[in-house]
C-alpha cells in the first residue's frame, strides 16, 4: 500500500446542494467508485455544503497500484468533478 501526505495539490473543495444524508447515499457509489478518488465526504452542517475531494496520488494512478487494485486512470480535474456532479442532478462549484 502506497501512502501520501495530504497537500492542498491533491485536494479539491467544491460547494454543492448535496444537503441531506440521502442526497449524500446518492453519489456515494459514483465518488466510491471512481479510480482517481483515494477519500471523499460531504459537510451536511456546512452552509455550502462543501465536498472534499482527496485525490489518489498520480504515481499510485500510474502504476496501477491503487489499495483497492481498480485499473490506472488520469487524474481527476475540477471541471470533470464539477460534470461528474451535475450530471448526478446536483449543482457543484469550486470554492476558493
Amino acid at each position: 500500500m502506497i501512502y501520501m501526505e495530504e497537500t492542498l495539490n491533491n485536494i479539491l473543495v467544491f460547494k454543492t446542494n448535496i444537503k441531506t444524508e440521502a442526497d449524500r447515499e446518492s453519489v456515494k457509489t459514483l465518488l466510491d467508485g471512481h479510480a482517481c478518488i483515494r477519500k471523499w465526504n460531504v459537510d451536511l452542517h456546512d452552509v455550502d455544503c462543501v465536498l472534499r475531494i482527496v485525490l489518489r496520488p498520480f504515481d499510485e494512478l500510474r502504476a496501477g497500484r491503487a489499495q483497492d487494485d481498480r485499473p490506472a486512470a488520469p487524474s481527476l480535474t475540477i471541471p470533470e468533478t464539477i460534470a461528474l456532479i451535475t450530471r448526478h442532478g446536483y449543482e457543484c462549484s469550486e470554492l476558493l
